[in-house]
Order: C-alpha cells, then structure tokens, then sequence
C-alpha cells in the first residue's frame, strides 16, 4: 500500500448529518502546520491567517487543543469547525491519520516470515519503528482479528490470527497539552484473503452485542461483525476482537481516577468499520465510564471507511452519543460501500426498493476531500494521501481527468437507472475494489 501520493487537493471542506454526500466546496482553507500537537496547538502561521476568514482569524491564533479538546472529539458536532476547516481540528485529524498509518509500516507482511501477519516490533518501541517516535502515546495491547470464514489457516489447520492494531494511552506529558487523558484505538485496513472474504459478505445482520437489551432493529454487515466477535479455537487468553478491545479500554478508562479523559477510536478502511462497531458497543454496554462514574466520550475518527449498518444502527449511536468524523475523499469506492447502489442517498424507482431496516446508512459527520493522482488510481484510498491532503499547504482544483476510478465511478451512477442490471454494478464495483488492493 503506498504510503504518499502525490494529490490535487480540494482542500476546503463540508460537513453534513445528513444522508446525502456533501459536495466540496471551492473556498480556501489554512495552510498545514507541523504534524507535532506542540506545534500544530500552540501557533497558527501566516499562511493559515492569510488564507482563514477575517472573521475567523481571532478564534485560530488563540485556540490550542487543550482549551477545545472536547469540541475536537465532536462534542458539538463539529458545528463551525469543518467549513473552514479549524487549524486545531485539521492537525489532530492528521496526527490521528499518521497514528493509524504507522500501523501499516509495522506490519510483517512476508509470507515468509515466522511473524507473518504480526506486529514487528515490541509495544515499548513500536511507535518510534514507525516514524512517530514524539506521539506521545504508550502503547498497553496489541490486538489480534481472527475472521470466522474460509481463508489461509495455520499449519495446525486453525484460522489464522492477524494483528489490525493497537490500544495505547497518552503520556503525562501529551495528557496536560491535550487537556485530558486519551485512550487511543488505531486499527488498519483488509490486508489478507480471508480479512477480504469477510468484507464481501454485506449481508445486514441484528449486531446482538448487549444481550440485555433487545435492538432487533439495529442490524451491521455479517462481515464486520465477523471480524469484530470471533476467535481462534484453542486461543486461550486471546479471545476475540471485541474481548480483546472491551477488556483493554475498560481497563484503561479506569486507571486515571480523576482526570479528564476521551476515548479515540480511529481506523481506516475496514479498521474504520471495527472501529465504529467497538464506538457502539462501548456506549451500548454502558462502559465508557471512570473510575467515578463519568461518561467518558467516545469518538471514531474514521478515514476511507465504508458503511457498516442500517438506519436503526446509526440513530442508536447518535442516541448514545457516539461521536464519528467520517474523513471521505469523494473519489473513494470504499465510502461507497456496501450499499453502492441503495442506501441513505437513493432517490427515485430505487429508493422504494427495500426498507430502512435493510439499507446501508452511514454514521456521523462527514468531512469530505477531493483528491486524485492519475499515475496511482490507489492513492485515492491510501492512508498516507488522506493525510497528505489534511495537511496540504496549497488549495486547488479538483483534476480535471477523474481518470480511472471516475469512470467506475460514472459506470455504477449509470447503473442506478438501469435497474434490472444492478447485480452487474455491484460486482463490477466490488471487483475494481478487490483488483485495487482497497478497503
């Protein structure tokens, strides 16, 4: 997976909790400051006040994320801060993007290898193999996915086990410049054959996380709800996904008594769709809460991710108050999946097919980019460009070539009218996908 490329930003962006996809606007955003939260919280450069509303310069040159953290994590919804999009909120979805793509460069992805398929590196140096040694996070677990289909299964003939990511907590010192204790989830995209069978199956599901409370309504793709529950037989100590994440972040939500805190779950791709699942279940089961009761919130920071339930799943999370930022280059497949053709957009003769309960809709804000490199049609899904185009210095216009994937793209509009072909659209979608390594 490329890690960089080089993008045509439209840098200045929407946000919308509405169904529809917002389309960029063409107004100018800050330029990028250092990637570091000591630099990106504390000063706002020239550029930036060049390029902000007048209106706006005074809240940027004074603001820091300590003294807005929780607007950061979507107390408000993000409400003025996306459209321009805020110095503090654009450095911390960065550096929540170079968090989730170091676990990528730490990944041991050779075959051939006695840790394929394992994290290289131990948790105490980890971040720093990764290329962000200042971070300021420790890292607690490491976490382990075992999809329940048919994929490569160990020598022993049992399901193999991959590590997707990391629990980790912020430093004393990262603590007082974020202004609370962060609990930190960072998981990765598909990578292996039997991570890609489970994201092709899309069939809604009941979730049936809290079985204390019936939602029989709330339904997630079998899929990701795969990946998320099950676990190695024989894995003692392991457990699932899901055993594994709950355990790890109960834990640390209660280590810190007193302290302000958050809960940071961020992921791409398929990490985005586990990530959004892990979001649910902590508020659901009621345990996002402090050694003195607290509530402590809970936000997803989702980058290139796809739709993971029905209408029902994403109001029970807004009942929760489960917070999402749905970072989307609008070139991106993946945000398109599952539900290519019918979800929470359709319009028209398709938009009577089906009900609520059984179409895709996706959770939260969207903030939505618009960047394209016609010598690599990946890049358009590659963690390193999502992060790239956060921290562009320069706004310009969308390429005017789509290119490749905008023809895909332009095909599987086309077929929305064609209803008797919309079998075809997906899979000729769901294949130009698998083909480019994506989700």
């Amino acid at each position: 997976m490329a890690s960089t490329a080089t993008i045509q930003p439209r840098c200045s962006l929407q946000y919308s909790t509405s169904s529809r996809r917002p389309k960029p606007c063409r107004a100018r955003v800050a330029a990028a400051a250092a990637a570091t939260v000591s630099a990106a919280a504390m000063a706002t450069t020239a550029a930036e006040r060049a390029c902000a509303p007048a209106a706006s310069v005074a809240r940027t040159t004074t603001a820091t994320v300590e003294s807005m953290w929780r607007q950061v994590q979507g107390s408000h919804d993000w409400d003025g801060l996306l459209q321009p999009l805020h110095p503090v909120v654009r450095d911390e979805v960065a550096r929540y993007g170079e968090l989730v793509g170091a676990c990528y460069k730490v990944l041991d992805a050779d075959p051939s290898s006695p840790r394929h398929m394992c994290c290289k590196h131990g948790k105490e140096t980890v971040l720093e193999e990764a290329g962000v040694a200042g971070a300021g996070y420790e890292v607690t677990r490491y976490i382990y996915a075992t999809p329940d289909v048919s994929g490569p299964a160990s020598t022993s003939g049992r399901r193999s086990s991959s590590w997707v990511g990391y629990v980790a907590v912020s430093t004393d010192e990262m603590s007082r410049r974020l202004g609370r204790r962060d609990v930190l989830v960072s998981l990765r995209g598909t990578v292996t054959k039997a991570e890609w069978a489970a994201n092709l199956m899309s069939a809604l599901e009941p979730a049936h996380l809290d079985t204390r409370r019936a939602h029989p309504d709330v339904k997630v793709e079998s899929g990701f709800l795969n990946l998320y529950t099950s676990s190695a037989p024989g894995a003692a100590g392991m457990g699932s996904c899901r055993d594994q994440l709950l355990r790890e972040v109960c834990r640390l939500v209660k280590a810190y008594p007193g302290e302000d805190m958050s809960v940071t779950l961020a992921g791409h791709s398929m990490g985005s769709a586990l990530a959004t699942l892990l979001g649910y279940d902590l508020a659901e089961l009621g345990v996002n809460r402090d050694a003195a009761g607290r509530s402590v919130p809970v936000t997803v920071f989702s980058y290139g991710g796809p739709r993971v339930g029905n209408a029902a799943f994403k109001e029970r999370c807004d009942e929760l108050g489960v917070k999402a930022l749905r970072v989307a280059n609008v070139r991106d497949p993946v945000t398109m999946l599952p539900g290519a053709l019918i979800n929470e957009g359709t319009t028209g003769f398709l938009a009577s097919w089906g009900s609520d309960a059984d179409r895709y809709t996706h959770v939260g804000v969207e903030l939505a980019l618009d960047f394209l490199t016609l010598r690599d049609p990946g890049s358009v899904h590659d963690i390193g460009a999502y992060v790239s185009s956060i921290k562009a210095e320069a706004c310009g216009k969308a390429a005017s070539n789509a290119g490749v994937l905008a023809k895909a793209m332009e095909f599987v509009e086309g077929q929305r009218a064609a209803v008797f072909a919309w079998k075809e659209a997906a899979v000729q979608m769901g294949g130009m996908v698998q083909s480019l390594g994506l989700i």
